[in-house]
């Protein structure tokens, strides 16, 4: 079993966060995405998106983007119940789960992507108006989250979920996007002090 992995992307990082939880150890290798290694012909028969992380299991199935491979491995490992217990809080995580990846990691890796001067080789073409159009977005969801965070001590309720993870990843990509968590937001500001504390969000 490997992982393919890269140190500098956001996606990765998910995973590698969700295996910490899990006390999970995975041989990896490492995709250097600023010498296009992920445009290789060996690593674009692994995964025709050329995306990490990618999980190839010992009888060479290939398992690839970051929330099918927690999945995985929480059906190997389910403690911690990081997707969920019973129907109820399933489906609350899976709820907020979507509406963090859809409405706040897309709209930051949009700026992110189509304004930054390193992304220029990477985002073909950049289109710095679509950037300029998902900032706002940014923060319309922040202030949706911090309304959530004001009710509970983790996105999805009172455990820490999948949900924290993409938006602890999310808020750190954010000052690589040059986009900042809005000065009223303080529910969220706790709750990421909080989640980063963790051992894992080292990982």
């Amino acid at each position: 079993m490997k992982l393919y992995d890269s140190k500098m992307a956001p996606n990765p990082r998910r995973t590698r966060i969700f295996l910490a939880e899990k006390g999970v150890s995975v041989p990896t290798e490492q995709v250097d995405m600023m010498k296009m290694e992920q445009r290789t012909a060996a690593f674009t028969a692994l995964n025709p998106l050329q995306r990490m992380p990618v999980l190839v299991l010992d009888d060479g199935t290939v398992i690839a983007e970051s929330l099918a491979i927690c999945r995985y491995f929480d059906a190997l490992h389910p403690e911690p119940p990081l997707f969920g217990v019973g129907a109820k809080e399933i489906g609350l995580v899976e709820m907020w789960s979507r509406r963090v990846e859809n409405n706040f990691f897309a709209t930051v890796a949009a700026v992110f992507r189509h304004l930054h001067p390193a992304m220029k080789d990477l985002e073909v073409p950049q289109v710095p108006a679509w950037a300029e159009a998902n900032r706002p977005r940014v923060t319309q969801f922040l202030e949706l989250l911090d309304q959530q965070l004001s009710q509970h001590e983790f996105i999805a309720g009172d455990r820490f979920s999948v949900a924290d993870i993409t938006a602890l990843c999310t808020v750190d990509f954010m000052k690589p996007a040059r986009l900042i968590v809005p000065e009223g937001a303080a529910n969220v500001k706790r709750w990421h002090a909080a989640v980063s504390a963790r051992p894992s969000a080292k990982a």
